[in-house]
């Protein structure tokens, strides 16, 4: 039972003692202490501290309407009151999750009529790997069974949706990726494509997809899965060139085009989904996160109709599913979270007002010493820290990674106010789609502040 009287010390004390937290190295963890956040309002959090946080990613990636939203607390209180449980299997449902369902099939594109629910991103990219290979059986080409994806991809933690991924430290725990999944390069311009410009770059990075089909055999491919713009590998935005040529050589093949929506969906790049900004018709769409805003776990895929048609019409049982498949509760928040998405307007007010003003932002932040690369797509963008600016292009000459510069801005991001992600030496953010343009510009002074402080503590210790 918890109670307003502890300290941070103590919460401290009692998470080292009793909560593992995620990728996390616990020893390190237990002897820093961790940051006990209790309270949040529209973009910002507070701790036991008192300190307010400026929370840039959204919490992870998620909280887009932001914090405090009361029509999504009442939604979840009245379908508690309700009916706080009932499980989707036994041929039976409930009325939010069949709402929800229709719901989802009118503001995502017109190919996707069918949703199967799960309760989280990492759960649906294990059904999209079950799914896409009924499919295939189904079709009588059971010998497709590999699934392509991209190194530095992000598709989840579990077994299946870590292999699916291209975290390479990830797979160096537990044996991984299991078999029939395989990875091609990122479109990742910095790091791959000097001598070229992006879009020579989009188009060949696209073509590794066309080489590794070939490799392994247009016959054994099921499918290729992406995110629109990777996240946790650091916002990475692709060429405009490579999408549409990874749609046309999922068409030569014939392979399923799957769009991991995790991230990018519900309104984070400036439409509904991530493939309608990158201009892909996916075979099937995984979603979470945004859906509910984060409030309560919900995630599923969004299935087209060419895979839909098979599953349905070929008849036979599904052997796949989650107890919370179509949680009543998580359907009904879903629904309230879509509803004020749309009395909000946020998709369009991050596709023309929020989100170009942040580009603007961020390309502006490009004169600061560490300051190489800057990308943004709606409202997620990237900044890449460099020891020293050579030439325009923003390249730069990179630090020595083993001094983890990333992390130093972090700390001096969070010693003052801002919750600003490193993955490397490349700082990311995601803001809740409910900032206002105001607030674009407090959080631009926010990160210039943090860089500056950044440069002077490098300075001072001799790396720059």
């Amino acid at each position: 039972m918890t109670t307003t009287t502890r300290t941070t010390a103590d919460w401290q004390a009692l998470d080292a003692a009793h909560f593992l937290h995620p990728f996390t190295d616990f020893q390190a963890l237990a002897k820093k202490g961790s940051r006990i956040i209790e309270r949040g309002e529209n973009v910002y959090l507070w701790d036991t501290d008192g300190h307010r946080l400026f929370d840039a990613m959204s919490g992870l990636w998620c909280v887009n309407v932001g914090y405090g939203q009361q029509a999504l607390i009442d939604a979840a209180t009245a379908q508690m009151t309700k009916l706080p449980f009932y499980n989707s299997f036994f041929q039976t449902t409930t009325p939010p999750a069949v709402e929800l369902a229709e719901l989802l099939a009118e503001v995502t594109p017109p190919q996707f009529k069918h949703v199967f629910f799960a309760g989280s991103g990492s759960e649906g990219n294990d059904t999209v790997i079950r799914m896409v290979r009924r499919y295939w059986d189904l079709k009588g080409q059971p010998e497709r069974q590999v699934i392509l994806s991209r190194w530095n991809g992000y598709h989840g933690s579990t077994m299946a949706g870590a292999s699916l991924g291209g975290m390479k430290y990830m797979h160096a725990q537990g044996g991984l990726p299991i078999p029939g999944i395989d990875h091609i390069d990122q479109p990742h311009w910095l790091e791959h494509g000097a001598g070229m410009t992006r879009d020579e770059f989009g188009l060949k990075a696209a073509g590794w997809l066309e080489q590794k089909i070939l490799e392994v055999g247009p016959d054994k491919v099921a499918a290729f899965i992406g995110e629109p713009v990777q996240g946790a590998g650091g916002v990475i935005v692709p060429p405009a060139t490579y999408w549409p040529e990874i749609q046309r050589i999922c068409d030569q093949y014939g392979i399923l085009l799957v769009s991991d929506e995790v991230i990018t969906g519900f309104g984070r790049t400036g439409n509904w989904f991530g493939c309608e900004t990158m201009g892909t018709r996916p075979d099937l769409m995984t979603f979470a996160k945004g859906v509910t805003s984060g409030y309560v776990p919900l995630g599923g895929v969004m299935v087209g109709e060419r895979v839909a048609k098979v599953l349905i019409e070929q008849g036979g049982e599904f052997e796949h599913g989650y107890t919370y498949s179509g949680h009543p509760v998580a359907c009904a928040v879903a629904l309230a979270n879509i509803r004020l998405m749309r009395e909000q307007r946020l998709v369009e007010r991050v596709r023309d007002e929020t989100g170009p003003r942040l580009a603007a932002v961020f390309e502006s932040l490009r004169d600061h010493p560490l300051v190489g690369e800057t990308q943004s797509c709606g409202l997620m963008a990237a900044l890449q820290l460099v020891r020293a600016k050579d030439g325009t292009d923003g390249r730069g000459t990179p630090f020595d990674p083993a001094l983890e510069v990333g992390m130093v801005c972090r700390g001096h991001c969070f010693g003052n106010g801002l919750v600003m992600r490193a993955v490397g030496d490349r700082m990311i953010i995601a803001p809740p789609l409910v900032m206002t343009v105001e607030q674009v510009d407090e959080l631009a002074g926010l990160i210039r502040l943090c860089l500056d402080l950044t440069l002077a503590d490098l300075q001072a210790r001799g790396w720059v």
